[in-house]
């Protein structure tokens, strides 16, 4: 839902009907991604998906029939299924909701991806009303919402008369660069869940990058002053949790002249060189030290042993991500 959030508040704004559909339980399906989520305007225009696009057909047909929000049941039969990528069909109960039902401060939250939690109540099939939870405010959701959300992972849950859908961000990880250490972050992102893109043009990465969150990551690896320095620029001006930087003094040095040639001087969020010591020499091991890096410093950790900790051992879910 975090991907349909900016189009559905400008719909609102200009006073579109737009519906929103996501599967709240599904049985059949070997995986979905929890977070997909479909926009849907009476003149056919579309933005994401529900179950990789297998249900995108059948949910424009319904949009728009009804003023207020209710469940659909839909199947996927093997065909479709196969068309869409997924490995399997299966039945899908799904929520199709006029987005002017649903809370609007919900749109702004998730634009700025932050975690939520979604309770519905249903009158049968029929939607009565949707409220919105955080973080700070989790505790009066329900013991059943409170103990979904503690999983700081997105998913569903039917319960009763109720519906029950939690969403937490995907932190993303832009890699400005080519070459082994770039693919070696890939790959240890890849093992936390977080989603990576690797650029090297810096008009192209300039919008990435501005749209960026403080759970987001960017590492700079390319060694062009004016490739590394304008991403550096644009990282800088907005919100990014975590800004790393490759390359020896002088390369560091060469950035930072850049900067201040183009009038930026404010250097203290980026790290670099990047990672921590941990005596990292191949791609792998300083993949390794830059997202853990960027781990303590979301955390607010100062990376020390954990023998060195006292209290509990690892941090609560509900604690700084």
């Amino acid at each position: 839902m975090y991907d349909i959030a900016i189009s559905v508040a400008a719909c609102l704004r200009a006073g579109t009907r737009v519906d929103v559909a996501w599967a709240v339980q599904t049985h059949g399906f070997s995986s979905r991604d929890r977070t997909e989520a479909l926009m849907l305007t009476p003149g056919g225009g579309r933005v994401g998906s529900v179950m990789s696009g297998s249900l995108n057909d059948r949910l424009a047909d319904l949009a728009g029939t009804e003023s207020g929000g209710r469940i659909v049941d839909l199947h996927v039969d093997e065909v479709d299924a196969l068309v869409a990528g997924l490995s399997c069909g299966g039945d899908a109960r799904c929520l199709l909701v006029p987005a002017t039902e649903l809370p609007a401060q919900l749109w702004e939250r998730l634009a700025g991806r932050e975690p939520i939690c979604l309770i519905t109540r249903l009158d049968g099939d029929e939607m009565v009303e949707t409220t919105v939870f955080g973080p700070d405010t989790i505790g009066g959701a329900g013991e059943d919402a409170a103990r979904l959300f503690a999983r700081a992972t997105s998913g569903t849950a039917v319960v009763g008369d109720t519906v029950i859908t939690v969403l937490w961000p995907i932190p993303k990880l832009v890699i400005i660069g080519a070459g082994a250490i770039a693919e070696a972050l890939t790959a240890t992102a890849a093992l936390l869940g977080w989603s990576t893109q690797t650029m090297t043009d810096a008009d192209a990465a300039g919008t990435v990058l501005a749209e960026l969150a403080a759970l987001d990551n960017v590492v700079v690896i390319s060694h062009d002053a004016e490739v590394a320095g304008r991403a550096l620029m644009t990282v800088l001006s907005g919100d990014a949790g975590y800004i790393g930087a490759l390359g020896s003094r002088r390369t560091q040095q060469a950035r930072a002249n850049w900067l201040a040639e183009h009038g930026v001087t404010e250097l203290d969020r980026i790290h670099g060189p990047a990672g921590l010591d941990i005596g990292a020499g191949t791609p792998a091991e300083i993949a390794l030290s830059i997202v853990a890096e960027a781990l303590a410093v979301r955390s607010g950790s100062g990376a020390t042993s954990l023998r060195s900790r006292a209290g509990s051992i690892h941090a609560s879910a509900l604690g700084p991500r």
